[in-house]
């Protein structure tokens, strides 16, 4: 059974923006992962990254600091699904 949880999903204007916030966050260990744009959201390049709610502002000056430019951030309901 899946079950309704919230989501971080940060939005990025270029593909490259995303690709580039994978590869920061994953070398500095941040929490999260790049996934398709969520249909709930219609703007942006197609890429999303997906995290937590409560690691907001632990992303927001990560991204600030490396000067990674993002749309914007938005917390979403959806199902969680175990692999």
């Amino acid at each position: 059974m899946e079950k309704d949880r919230k989501w971080l999903i940060v939005t990025f204007d270029s593909t490259t923006d995303a690709m580039r916030m994978e590869k920061e966050a994953k070398a500095a260990g941040l929490p999260g992962r790049i996934i398709p744009l969520p249909t709930q959201i219609s703007a942006g390049c197609g890429l999303s990254w997906r995290a937590d709610p409560d690691d907001k502002e632990r992303l927001e000056s990560f991204m600030k600091e490396r000067g990674i430019d993002h749309s914007r951030l938005v917390i979403i309901d959806a199902p969680l699904r175990r692999r």
